[in-house]
């Protein structure tokens, strides 16, 4: 069994990132700049954009933080991004979802530049990617496919099943894992609530991508022996802990290790993966920009 290791590609990843950055500077041109847009005090959220942050200063990338109130109107974040889309001297945005009740997420993706959308969410860079045209693929499931790439997981023929219908991660990974090339050409099985006999789905698959947020949801006789094993899942439990909780994924990760070819460990699997691919989305927003410049 080998453990996908998130922590150390994403490190691999970032130093390719700023070697590239590095050389920009050397050449006296602009380094990439990304604005991550926060509404609210979502704990989660502030401590997931703070790493964010930390990762661009890393690799050598301008970052601006843009915090807005639990109270803003939908028309103040509009008119926000408005400024973010117009302004020059930002590469990339991103808006920390979730967003609170009185705005509509999808009218506020869908005014994002799909230029500088390097989350990959707006319809316009969905269905570039879904036509397997080059665009900007949500950082999550770019992540899971350069895990795979890097390990060298064969997914040609292979049988993927996904547990999860997301917008962010299980519709996107179907799609991704059943296009043509490397990772691909797998025929998928797209899982989600009202899937009936999941696991006799679950028992045929030669890779299972879990993103259902529902801890240890998948068991060791859900899945056959050298399976690979995609566990997108994150959830704080609550225990007797010093913390108060622990964090786990989808998978019962100690008895599924032990059938599995390759497996994601949570927390230090896709996590990482999917702040390394932000990055590296922003860094072709700048290439892009620089073109049209």
């Amino acid at each position: 069994m080998t453990i996908l290791d998130g922590r150390k590609t994403s490190n691999d990843i970032k130093n390719e990132i700023k070697a590239e950055v590095d050389k920009m500077k050397a050449n006296n041109e602009k380094v990439p700049h990304l604005a991550a847009v926060i509404v609210g005090n979502d704990g989660a959220s502030l401590t997931y954009v703070g790493s964010k942050v930390r990762a661009c200063e890393r690799v050598g990338f301008e970052s601006t933080m843009v915090r807005m109130s639990n109270t803003t109107s939908e028309i103040e974040l509009l008119d926000k991004i408005e400024e973010l889309n117009n302004d020059d001297n930002i590469d990339g945005f991103i808006i920390q979802l979730p967003l609170p009740p009185q705005i509509n997420t999808q009218k506020v993706l869908m005014a994002v530049n799909p230029n500088k959308d390097v989350d990959g969410f707006h319809p316009m860079n969905f269905g570039k990617m879904a036509l397997d045209m080059s665009t900007f693929i949500p950082a999550t499931p770019f992540g899971i496919l350069e895990l795979l790439d890097r390990y060298g997981v064969e997914t040609d023929g292979k049988h993927t099943v996904i547990i999860g219908r997301s917008h962010i991660v299980g519709r996107p990974m179907s799609i991704l894992m059943g296009r043509k090339g490397f990772p691909g050409n797998s025929t998928v099985t797209l899982t989600h609530s009202h899937t009936k006999n999941i696991t006799q789905i679950t028992s045929q698959a030669d890779i299972i991508i879990s993103a259902l947020g529902i801890p240890h949801f998948l068991k060791a006789e859900m899945v056959k022996d050298d399976a690979v094993i995609i566990d997108v899942g994150i959830t704080r439990v609550p225990d007797d802990s010093e913390k108060g909780y622990y964090i786990t994924g989808d998978v019962d990760f100690e008895n599924v290790s032990k059938k599995a070819s390759y497996i994601t460990p949570v927390p230090g699997g896709v996590g990482p993966m999917t702040i390394a691919m932000l990055l590296k989305n922003t860094l072709l927003a700048r290439e892009q920009h620089r073109k049209r410049d």
